[in-house]
């Protein structure tokens, strides 16, 4: 491709922002669809952890995340860090029976290279989180390096200078059809306003719909179905000023008064019985238990959405061979990845390079 060919980019969350923004910058048009608001869906509905520490299941993938941190913070210096970029590390505790596992984990991330500190709980309570509940003699590990990300303040950021250097926006209309060149190019698309944009390239950036997207070029992608849940709280003042793992519960600050929580544990119970308003008592209750401040705090507001995570749990990145000018750019953890994701994307439409860094994470390997 050249770089006056259009591009739509299809779901506008932290992934498609990022690879959108990063085409304009390249000087290709782009095309922002997205069937609701931008940024709206699952970016607004994540913990939105900058993170490698948690990625160790495979050295290619720990170091895509590695990457994916670095190129938040050459974001933050192209663009400025404003109100999305908190990089205040990241604390983890747990409890007895789970703690050989976190300070196993620590050992693997010093050997390869990755800053993380050990303290404990009366250190981090003195020098980090007055507020927390931590035991004095209870092992708290501290990755420096981390971060967490307002992730709709990011899109819209992302977005509106994209449109500032001439991107076009479609905006709560969705993608029903994808024509081809009878050499099976990419030709259009047509949305459910009925409208139908020319187009030399799409990239899929659909996030829990990709499957649906990918259906309109005869492509199937495999999605695992795997909600979670998350739950905003108001407390003034926030008591906690970075994302931490405490035993059954996640809690990171949002804004100036608020407070989100989230649990692995809490997700197992989305398909019981269970209501939202029920899962969103359970985790305040855990939280309170980590930090006894949010015991006063509120709930606000808590969603369940199905995260985009490919069959096999890792990224789906790149060309579709058999459809030219139809890409991928579905991945869970797409807050930590989005800008590498995004940089190296936008570099394979308009060149054709193919980084090395996306070797395991090509889309062929769901050719099956």
């Amino acid at each position: 491709m050249t770089e006056s060919e259009r591009v739509a980019v299809i779901g506008v969350g932290i992934v498609g922002a990022c690879v959108g923004w990063n085409l304009v910058r390249l000087g290709a048009e782009v095309v922002f669809i997205d069937a609701g608001q931008p940024g709206a869906g699952v970016t607004n509905w994540s913990f939105s952890w900058v993170n490698a520490s948690n990625k160790t299941v495979s050295r290619s993938y720990f170091d895509l995340n590695v990457a994916g941190m670095a190129a938040h913070r050459a974001l933050a210096r192209d663009i400025g860090a404003d109100s999305w970029w908190h990089p205040s590390g990241h604390l983890r505790w747990a409890d007895p029976a789970a703690q050989a596992k976190v300070l196993q984990s620590v050992e693997v991330l010093a050997a390869w290279g990755y800053r993380v500190e050990v303290h404990t709980g009366a250190e981090v309570r003195r020098r980090l989180e007055p507020a927390l509940a931590v035991p004095d003699s209870a092992p708290v590990v501290f990755y420096p390096d981390e971060a967490w990300v307002h992730g709709r303040h990011l899109v819209a950021r992302l977005t509106s200078e994209a449109v500032g250097r001439g991107a076009e926006h479609r905006f709560d209309t969705a993608v029903c059809d994808i024509s081809t060149r009878t050499n099976g190019s990419i030709r259009s698309v047509a949305l459910t306003d009925g409208s139908r944009l020319d187009v030399d390239a799409v990239v899929n950036a659909a996030g829990p719909d990709a499957r649906h997207v990918a259906v309109l070029v005869a492509r199937q992608l495999p999605m695992r179905r795997e909600p979670g849940v998350l739950t905003r709280v108001d407390c003034a003042p926030v008591p906690v000023h970075r994302a931490l793992h405490a035993p059954d519960i996640e809690i990171r600050p949002d804004t100036d008064a608020s407070v989100v929580l989230h649990s692995r544990d809490t997700d197992a119970l989305i398909d019981s019985d269970a209501d939202p308003a029920e899962l969103a008592r359970q985790l305040h209750a855990s939280a309170r238990r980590a930090v006894p401040a949010l015991g006063t705090a509120r709930i606000a507001q808590t969603r369940v959405v199905n995260r985009p995570i490919p069959a096999d749990g890792f990224p789906s990145v790149g060309a579709w061979p058999s459809v030219p000018g139809y890409y991928e750019a579905v991945s869970h953890s797409g807050i930590t990845l989005g800008p590498v994701i995004g940089r190296l994307l936008a570099t394979e439409i308009l060149s054709g390079e193919r980084d090395a860094m996306l070797a395991d994470f090509r889309p062929q390997r769901f050719a099956s």
